[in-house]
């Protein structure tokens, strides 16, 4: 199961959510009366008397049930929808902090944006904001259509190859929030979990200071170890010389809540396993398994891993 897909759709957690909930219930109520008015209809034409049946088949009926009412109905229902989601194609205050997320077959790449819209710093799988703050995130896609979803936080929008959407989100208090790519995208689509973690603001201050820290260069066995068997040909760990970026930003690996787009809890024994043989945990993810490695070798390059703070 994926460790981040259990998301409780119609419970908001922010102000663009919440009038997409406030439209589901309204349209999941409209449902219910149409259907409540079909079935009506349809008890009528099966057990009704002549004269009711005569008068559901009168050219009045068919008028009013088959055209007055739905021009009425989609009308007002289009206004009020487009009314109540204003919110959501409404400018962002232009202060407003910017994330850039990127769908990769099968994670999501993130980096964080200052005001010229230029990366200040990267991240993999996992986005962390103020509460009570709008963020604005640009989506895009490096190979195929993803859709980006936290349900609790905003809508959904595709990430299209060569175009960049924009999607406001909010969090009015703190917590974690879990999504999920919303666009059926091959493979293991259905493995390819987010997280987005809401602090406090001055929590989220800290922590965005404690990552623009200068990171001391680790010399260890670990180290080593990553660079001999070709982890850092993909991946990017600031501060060393692993600049790869064809696979996830391991940076800040150690402090995540989840490894493979949110399929597993964060600790060395799932790390072991997902650098063992990943394609048993996600089959058909572009990591190829480790198999060589001893279980003192998977041992020493989880312990490393975890460093990353």
């Amino acid at each position: 199961m994926n460790f981040a897909s259990i998301v409780p759709v119609f419970d908001p957690a922010g102000p663009y959510a919440g009038s997409i909930t406030t439209l589901s219930w309204v349209l999941i109520a409209m449902a219910v009366a149409v259907l409540a008015v079909v079935l009506a209809a349809l008890w009528i034409a099966l057990f009704g008397g002549r004269r009711l049946k005569a008068r559901l088949g009168g050219a009045t009926v068919v008028w009013a049930g088959g055209i007055v009412f739905p021009v009425v109905v989609l009308s007002a229902l289009l206004i009020y929808g487009l009314s109540l989601t204003r919110n959501l194609t409404a400018p962002v205050p232009p202060d407003a902090m910017r994330v850039r997320i990127t769908g990769e077959m099968w994670w999501w790449r993130v980096a964080y944006l200052d005001r010229q819209g230029q990366p200040l710093m990267i991240d993999a799988n996992e986005l962390h904001i103020p509460a009570g703050r709008p963020v604005l995130v640009e989506l895009e896609s490096n190979d195929v259509i993803h859709s980006f979803w936290v349900p609790r936080l905003s809508g959904k929008l595709d990430m299209v190859p060569g175009r960049r959407n924009t999607l406001p989100i909010q969090a009015d208090a703190p917590g974690v929030y879990s999504g999920q790519c919303a666009e059926y995208c091959g493979g293991p689509h259905a493995l390819m979990g987010f997280v987005v973690v809401a602090h406090a603001p001055d929590e989220f201050d800290a922590w965005l200071a404690s990552r623009r820290t200068p990171r001391p260069a680790i010399a260890m066995e670990g180290a080593a170890l990553f660079r001999s068997t070709g982890c850092a040909a993909c991946h990017r760990i600031a501060g060393t010389d692993a600049n790869g970026t064809a696979g996830p930003d391991l940076t800040h690996v150690g402090s995540r809540r989840s490894l493979g787009a949110g399929i597993l809890p964060n600790n060395r024994g799932t790390l072991m396993g997902w650098i063992g043989d990943s394609q048993s945990i996600k089959p058909g993810n572009r990591m190829p398994p480790y198999k060589i490695l001893s279980a003192d070798e998977l041992a020493t390059l989880a312990a490393y891993l975890e460093m990353q703070k």
